[in-house]
């Protein structure tokens, strides 16, 4: 990808605070492609307006380093936007003040791609069959448009695109900014100049408004990025379809995204960031129909070629439109509102309420308990100011919240192990004495447990099943929230966001292949308090609870290895959770014992119940046996 130099005035290192101005000049492109030609013999009906050469314009948009400020530039081929970075975020939390004003830090947004049949990139206008013959064969996408910047007090805050292919009609596309807020304004336009009224009628278009959003974070198997998003009305409830880049094998063909008639919104984002267009107004033309792409990067591909699969990295959502064309001395136009920004709550619903759901679709299935939980948080860190304390509190919090429920889990548990080691031996004699009658076996175990009212309490897995939403929705906050996006905790750890990274590595693990490019502290540190935990439980006395609880020592191991590349929030929550855990088990329980003392038996109970009706099922079994066993007999005997 060729860039032309920035035109900045002698000002662009000027203090954050102060203005940055762009020059408005527009410098020819450092490769141009040649202007396509007319059809030889084609009648010019009104007047050609295009650019002489592919050129670029680039220039910064409000004050660096403020919300809404991007660096962005354009090119005139297809009236696009190449390239677009954001002003205030930067690629890594360890940047000075003064990187942090330096455009090669800046975070990018929307970037060109090589396809194999050229260059893609964002705010491509594509005419459908409909619309070609208001081209004359050269296409939107690849024409040379004019391209003017527009000024207001001195400072770049847009640009007007404009193309007439001398078919009495005239395509311009406008670009605002707003700086403060991240949303661009676009408008297409189509002017009847003087094609005449019967030109006039529906006409079918697409559009692209987001190319390329890159990845943002190490890809993990729980959610992969970027992702194709559409949001639709659904019966009065708005939902969200989302498509993630290598969920399923790659194909160029464009799929739907959601249903046609009632799209709301259409984009492509990322973990942190996202470029979604909606319409200004409610406007039926304006999103008909939307669908995403996957293409694959020419360049990677050109030094890879064996890597065919891999090399399709390239997300694009196309959304189609319809546009009135008018009679002649009129004029026709669709507005839209492209977000480009943070997945900051309150930036993205500044911007619409509809965009909320965007949100919800990262968080999950308990995207409820999530939102919840992340206000907590939110309450904790304007105690704190600092959110990794906050994820510590959260975590206490939760803990205290259950700890009833566990406490009541607990004493039923150990009164229930307390009478299996009482029975324990009762139970070994039957299995001796019958050994070789596995049914006998267990009808005479089953009338012991019943005797003994020794059933294994309803809510002793109550707990386990409380937390497991709280797990969930706390590890999808952990995961996406940008609060935690490049915030610090303490020492090495500079962003909870992403792995926290003590040195970096470089290695790959033998025969698996696994790339481990840092050294991770806060995985292992959390497999070993896991471990610990598992060790400080009571041993079950149940022969086949002591094995599953060996085998579920591995369990830590295992999801230590396949948490290693997650974020260091995540694993702090974890440490912390399996830190209490152990207190619990070493220091609360020392000085506060669980009661095991054997309660008398109950009379009655699901569980009674449940082992009375086996035992009458197993009888009515055994007795049909002995009917057929008896009808056999006196049926062989009458042979005889």
């Amino acid at each position: 990808m060729l860039i032309a130099p920035v035109l900045l005035g002698p000002d662009e290192n000027e203090e954050v605070a102060g203005a940055v101005h762009a020059s408005s000049a527009v410098t020819p492109a450092a490769v141009a492609e040649p202007q396509a030609a007319l059809p030889t013999g084609t009648p010019v009906l009104g007047e050609v307006e295009s650019g002489v050469e592919e050129s670029r314009l680039e220039f910064i948009v409000g004050y660096i380093g403020e919300p809404g400020s991007y660096k962005v530039e354009f090119i005139n081929r297809g009236a696009r936007i190449s390239n677009l970075w954001l002003t205030n975020f930067v690629d890594s939390a360890e940047r000075t003040e003064e990187e942090r004003t330096q455009a090669e830090y800046w975070i990018p947004l929307l970037k060109t791609g090589a396809v194999d049949n050229g260059k893609i990139a964002s705010l491509e206008w594509k005419a459908f069959d409909s619309s070609k013959s208001l081209l004359n064969g050269v296409g939107l996408q690849s024409a040379l448009w004019t391209m003017e910047p527009v000024t207001s007090a001195g400072r770049n805050i847009g640009v007007d695109f404009v193309y007439a292919p001398g078919t009495g009609v005239r395509f311009i596309k406008r670009v605002r900014f707003s700086p403060g807020s991240y949303e661009i304004h676009i408008e297409l336009e189509i002017e009847n100049v003087s094609a005449g009224d019967e030109i006039a009628g529906v006409r079918q278009f697409s559009f692209t408004p987001a190319v390329i959003v890159p990845r943002i974070a190490p890809e993990d198997s729980f959610a992969r990025e970027p992702q194709a998003l559409a949001g639709y009305d659904d019966s009065g409830v708005i939902d969200v379809d989302n498509y993630e880049l290598g969920r399923s094998v790659p194909s160029e063909k464009a799929d739907a995204l959601a249903p046609a008639e009632t799209l709301l919104f259409a984009g492509v984002h990322n973990k942190h960031f996202v470029a979604v267009l909606r319409p200004s107004v409610p406007n039926p033309q304006a999103i008909i129909g939307a669908s995403y792409r996957i293409l694959r990067d020419h360049e990677f591909l050109a030094q890879h070629p064996a890597e065919v699969e891999d090399s399709y990295k390239y997300l694009v959502t196309d959304v189609s439109l319809s546009m009135d064309v008018p009679t002649q001395g009129k004029s026709v136009k669709v507005e839209y509102e492209l977000y480009a920004g943070p997945k900051r709550s309150e930036a993205m619903l500044a911007a619409s309420e509809d965009y909320e759901e965007i949100m919800k679709v990262d968080l999950g299935f308990f995207s409820g308990i999530s939102s919840i939980l992340l206000a907590i948080l939110g309450f904790f860190h304007g105690i704190t100011g600092n959110w990794g304390f906050s994820i510590i509190l959260l975590t206490m919090s939760v803990r205290l919240v259950l700890f009833p429920i566990n406490r009541r889990s607990q004493t039923a548990m150990s009164r229930y192990q307390a009478k299996m080691k009482r029975i324990q031996p009762k139970i070994e004699a039957l299995k001796k004495q019958y050994e070789n009658d596995q049914q006998k076996q267990r009808q005479e175990q089953a009338k012991l447990m019943q005797s003994e009212g020794a059933f294994p309490p309803l809510g002793g897995c109550a707990p386990m099943f409380l937390q497991i939403p709280v797990f969930w929705g706390l590890f999808s906050a952990l995961r996406v929230s940008f609060d935690l996006r490049q915030a610090p905790f303490v020492s090495w750890i500079h962003d909870l966001s992403q792995p926290d990274a003590l040195m970096e590595l470089g290695w790959t693990v033998p025969l698996i292949g696994w790339p481990v490019d840092t050294l991770n502290v806060l995985p292992p540190l959390m497999v070993v308090l896991w471990v610990l935990q598992q060790r400080s439980m009571p041993k079950p006395a149940d022969e086949q609870a002591a094995k599953m609880q060996k085998m579920m020592m591995w369990m830590p191991v295992l999801f230590g290895v396949m948490l290693y590349n997650y974020a260091a929030g995540l694993s702090l929550y974890m440490i912390t959770q399996s830190g209490l855990g152990i207190f619990e088990q070493r220091v609360i329980k020392h000085y506060w014992p669980v009661d095991d003392t054997e309660q008398p038996k109950k009379k009655s109970g699901f569980m009674a119940r449940l082992a009375t009706a086996q035992e009458a099922q197993m009888k009515r079994i055994q007795s049909q046996k002995d009917d057929k066993a008896r009808t056999k007999k006196k049926r062989d005997k009458s042979r005889r």
